[in-house]
C-alpha cells in the first residue's frame, strides 16, 4: 500500500530502533544535569527551551543530542506527550515543519507558533503546559526498563502502512517485545469485538486466534476484556504470534485484570501504543487507538458487536483505508450480533473460521477447503435405485406393482432394483412384499423429513 512521502526530519531508513542509547544518563562532568525541560538562560525569561545540560550551552536553545536525526527522534518522543493521538492539526504541522521545528515553535515565545494554521491561543496554552512536563530522556529510560523501544517514521522497523492514515498517523509507537514490528505487520489480522461477549463470542474469538496463529498469521487486538482477550489467548495457546495495541503507556497494564495476559503477549509477541510511558487511557483514546489497529493489519474481523461499538469503528476505519472487513455471524435475536449483521449487510464479508479469513487476506493459493456435508451410502445410488427406494413406505411392506407405480417404472425394472437394493442392505423381503430394513445401513432421515 502506498504511504505518504517522508516528511521533514525523518530518520534515514535503517536507523537504530532499539532502546535508545543516544541519551546517556548524566555523568559527573555535567553537574548532575540531564536533558530536560528548563527555563531558558538569562535574557530570554519568556521563553522555554530544550537544554542538553552540557557545559557551555547556556545561551543555546533548540534540540541538541548529537545529530539532526537524533534531535528529530527526541522531538517526536517529546511530542507524544504534547499532542494527543490522532491530532490531525498537529499531524499537519508535523508534516510541514518537522518534529524539531514544531516543538521549537510550540515552546518558543517568538510568535512563530501563533502563525501555524489553525493554532489558537487556548490550544497553544494547552500544548505548552504539556511540553513543560515532557522529558524524553526519562521516557526513553522508562520504556527501556521494561524491554521496550521507540519506533518512528523513517526507522527500518516502522510499518509503512500506517502512513495511510495521513495526518492522523502516529507520531511514533512505543513498543515492547523482541519481534520486528514491520515484518509482523505485513502478515497480520485484527480480531476485535465486544467486551461483554457471550460464551459463543469468546469461543469464536479463541478459535479464530488459534487458527490464524497456526497458519502463520499475527493476531492483533486491543487486550481488552471479552473478544480481544480471547483472541490473544487463542494465539498464545497455539504457540503463535499476537500483538496488542494499547490506549495507554506500554508499561501500564490496562485493564488491570489482564496484567498477566499483557505480560505474556509482551514476552511472546508485541505490545505497542502511541502514548508515552505511564500514560493512562481515556474514552477518546480507546476510539483513536482503533485506527492504528485498522491501519496496521491486512483486515479486521469483528466477533460480536452492538450497534454502538468501538469494534465497528475499527471496521469502518479499515473500510476507509481499503482493508478487508469481515464479520462472524451470530443469532439474529442477539443484540451483541446486531452490529456485526449490519456490517455484513454492507461491505463486510461473512467468515466462520480462520481458513476463510486467510483466503480473503492471504496470498494467491491460500484457499479455504471446499465445504459440503458428509457423503451417505444412499447418495451413491443411481437414479433408478434411489427412486425405487423412495417409493417404499416408511413402516409397512409394499408389493412390486405398488412400488413400480409409485416409482414411475415397470414392475420388472422395479423388481430388479429391489434385488439390487437388497444386496446392498437397504431393503428386505417380507412375504410377497418388500420393506425397508429394520436397521438400515443407510441414513433414511432425509426420506422421513429429517435433515
Amino acid at each position: 500500500m502506498t504511504g505518504h512521502q517522508a516528511g521533514p526530519g525523518r530518520r534515514p531508513s535503517g536507523a537504530a530502533t532499539g532502546p535508545p542509547a543516544e541519551v546517556p544518563p548524566p555523568g559527573p562532568g555535567d553537574g548532575e544535569r540531564r536533558p530536560g525541560w528548563s527555563p531558558g538562560g538569562a535574557g530570554d525569561g519568556e521563553r522555554l527551551a530544550w537544554s542538553s545540560g552540557g557545559a557551555g550551552d547556556g545561551e543555546r536553545s533548540g534540540w541538541s543530542s548529537g545529530g539532526a536525526g537524533d534531535g528529530e527522534r527526541l522531538a517526536r518522543v517529546a511530542l507524544t506527550r504534547v499532542l494527543e493521538p490522532g491530532d490531525e492539526r498537529g499531524g499537519r504541522w508535523l508534516r510541514e515543519c518537522g518534529a524539531g521545528e514544531l516543538l521549537r515553535r510550540i515552546t518558543a515565545r517568538d510568535g512563530s507558533a501563533e502563525r501555524l494554521s489553525g493554532m489558537t491561543a487556548r490550544r497553544l496554552a494547552g500544548y505548552r503546559l504539556r511540553a513543560e512536563a515532557a522529558d524524553p530522556a526519562r521516557d526513553l529510560a522508562a520504556v527501556a526498563a521494561v524491554g521496550g523501544r521507540f519506533v518512528c517514521p523513517g526507522d527500518r522497523e516502522w510499518p509503512s502502512q500506517l502512513d495511510d492514515l495521513g495526518d492522523t498517523r502516529p507520531i511514533g509507537l512505543w513498543v515492547r517485545g523482541r519481534p520486528d514490528l514491520r515484518l509482523w505487520a505485513l502478515r497480520s489480522v485484527a480480531v476485535v469485538g465486544a467486551r461483554a461477549c457471550t460464551p459463543y463470542g469468546a469461543h469464536m474469538a479463541t478459535t479464530l486466534g488459534a487458527g490464524l496463529a497456526e497458519r502463520g498469521w499475527v493476531v492483533v487486538s486491543g487486550a481488552a476484556f471479552g473478544v480481544d482477550g480471547a483472541a490473544h489467548r487463542g494465539a498464545l495457546a497455539a504457540g503463535g504470534a499476537t500483538a496488542a495495541v494499547l490506549a495507554c503507556g506500554v508499561d501500564v497494564a490496562y485493564p488491570r485484570g489482564h496484567a498477566g495476559l499483557i505480560g505474556r503477549v509482551a514476552e511472546q509477541g508485541l505490545v505497542m501504543g502511541e502514548l508515552a510511558p505511564a500514560e493512562h487511557p481515556t474514552r477518546s483514546r480507546f476510539i483513536l487507538r482503533n485506527r492504528v489497529i485498522a491501519a496496521l493489519t491486512r483486515g479486521t474481523v469483528v466477533v460480536e458487536a452492538e450497534y454502538r461499538s468501538g469494534s465497528l469503528v475499527t471496521a469502518r476505519c479499515a473500510q476507509r483505508l481499503g482493508r478487508f472487513t469481515m464479520g462472524v455471524p451470530g443469532p439474529a435475536t442477539s443484540g451483541l450480533s446486531a452490529g456485526v449483521h449490519e456490517l455484513l449487510r454492507g461491505e463486510g464479508v461473512l467468515v466462520t473460521d480462520a481458513s476463510e479469513i486467510v483466503e480473503l487476506v492471504g496470498d494467491m493459493g491460500e484457499l479455504a477447503p471446499p465445504r459440503r456435508g458428509a457423503v451417505l451410502p444412499r447418495d451413491l445410488l443411481d437414479t433408478g435405485c434411489a427412486r425405487v427406494l423412495d417409493a417404499l413406505p416408511a413402516r409397512t411392506a409394499a408389493g412390486v406393482r405398488e412400488v413400480a407405480r409409485t416409482a414411475g417404472t415397470s414392475a420388472d425394472e422395479a423388481l430388479a432394483k429391489l434385488y439390487e437394493l437388497h444386496s446392498l442392505g437397504f431393503v428386505e423381503r417380507h412375504g410377497e412384499g418388500w420393506r425397508l430394513t429394520r436397521q438400515p445401513t443407510c441414513n433414511d432421515d432425509a426420506r422421513r423429513g429429517g435433515t
